[in-house]
């Protein structure tokens, strides 16, 4: 028998009436399967610890190398030495759970039933068009955090991106960017853990991928100027017809509210308490956990725009959507209001949110007031905006006391506190 290498592989001639093997010399079971056709494989013959005779496929001739084909059957003699079974786990791994496979898992499971009907169809939206076209094929024991974080800077990359039909004349434009990833990633995040749970999976390897903060706390409508602007815009191109009456009062209400886009846009009359001056809506994420409905307060101005909408069904949505059955849409509206407002490029409509906190904070509000009137699930959330109004109120403080100064020494507070940065 000889040693199998390239010549001996090359002078393995077919016999056109029956198959035959070559044998290596050195490895045990290692051997050339050569068929009629011509075709030539490699294989390792090998016997289980029970007994079983087993014949795995290395590879074929010509897609590896004879030097390629003796290492890999090097690795598998030396598993079935240490009493394992190579083609068992080969097969295994075949058949392993894919990521795909968690995903449609998730997608049945009950816990994703329990989400609030916007929340799934926003989920549903990331697996299908970010998460499965880039990490669908994965076997989930080969999912590594290098490998999502691939995935996430394709998704900020824009390699996600798409335009495709939803009805008859709908369309998704779906663009990617780092916000789509950031949201991505902590949904995968949330799905394995849940996979854990449940037993399907072993490890959460998307546990140690950091996904950075949605923005900052300090993109804000900070004066009263700002919101004039805003409401001016509002004014004007509804005037103009460049936006709808629901519209542009769905973003006055979140303004006035703080309330979260999905809670306004998803408003029904059956939630609507006019007389109370109250919105409580029962399917909210803040429901799941505390079993608590969301309670809005409505300020005079919000009620009087909610009282305006032509009333409907209980089950119809307060700001009547352009066509179809889904909520009004705000996001693209939203970004041509900000830049003719002129109001920060950083700021989307739960900005709003943001700033209606904000300034509570910094008139003197308790994080338990904010905690109620935004609806937050635990009393941190709250606390980060007494926190920044703390030092929003330091910072106020300098420019005073710079202009005081100013006064003291007969120069100007630009100067006093270029002065002092560098002192």
């Amino acid at each position: 028998m000889p040693k199998i290498s390239k010549r001996t592989v090359d002078a393995a001639t077919p016999d056109p009436n029956r198959r035959f093997f070559l044998w290596d010399t050195e490895i045990k079971g290692f051997g050339l399967l050569v068929l009629p056709s011509g075709v030539k494989s490699y294989v390792l013959q090998y016997r289980t610890q029970d007994g079983n005779s087993r014949r795995a496929t290395i590879g074929k001739h010509g897609s590896i190398t004879p030097d390629e084909a003796r290492a890999k059957a090097d690795t598998m003699r030396r598993a079935v030495v240490e009493g394992r079974d190579p083609l068992a786990e080969k097969r295994e791994r075949r058949y392993a759970a894919t990521v795909a496979d968690v995903l449609d898992a998730y997608l049945a499971s009950e816990a994703f039933a329990a989400k609030a009907d916007s929340t799934r169809a926003t989920d549903r939206g990331r697996i299908i068009r970010h998460l499965k076209p880039l990490l669908g094929r994965v076997k989930v024991d080969q999912l590594t955090p290098d490998r999502i974080k691939r995935a996430s800077a394709a998704i900020t990359s824009g390699k996600t991106a798409v335009t495709e039909k939803t009805g008859f004349r709908g369309q998704a434009r779906v663009r990617g960017g780092e916000g789509a990833a950031r949201k991505s990633v902590r949904l995968l995040r949330a799905i394995l853990a849940w996979a854990v749970a449940e037993g399907m999976v072993q490890a959460n390897p998307a546990a140690s991928v950091k996904t950075g903060s949605d923005g900052s706390r300090d993109t804000i409508l900070d004066d009263a100027d700002a919101y004039a602007r805003l409401f001016q815009t509002l004014d004007r191109m509804e005037t103009e017809r460049r936006i709808r009456h629901p519209v542009a009062d769905a973003v006055r209400v979140i303004a006035l509210t703080g309330a979260r886009r999905g809670e306004v846009a998803g408003m029904q009359w059956r939630h609507v308490d006019l007389k109370a001056g109250l919105v409580t809506i029962d399917a909210h994420k803040t429901a799941k956990t505390t079993g608590k409905p969301r309670v809005i307060g409505l300020p005079a101005a919000a009620a009087a725009l909610i009282a305006r909408q032509p009333e409907g069904a209980p089950d119809d949505f307060v700001f009547a959507p352009a066509r179809g059955a889904g909520p009004v849409q705000l996001s693209k509206p939203w970004r041509a209001i900000r830049a003719e407002a002129e109001l920060p490029d950083g700021i989307g409509l739960h900005g709003l949110r943001h700033s209606l906190a904000s300034h509570m904070a910094m008139q003197g509000a308790q994080a338990s007031e904010i905690m109620t009137a935004l609806g937050h699930r635990n009393l941190a959330t709250s606390q980060k905006y007494i926190h920044w109004a703390q030092d929003a109120r330091q910072v106020i403080a300098e420019k005073a006391a710079a202009v005081a100064l100013a006064g003291m020494t007969g120069g100007k507070a630009a100067d006093v506190v270029q002065l002092k940065g560098k002192s």
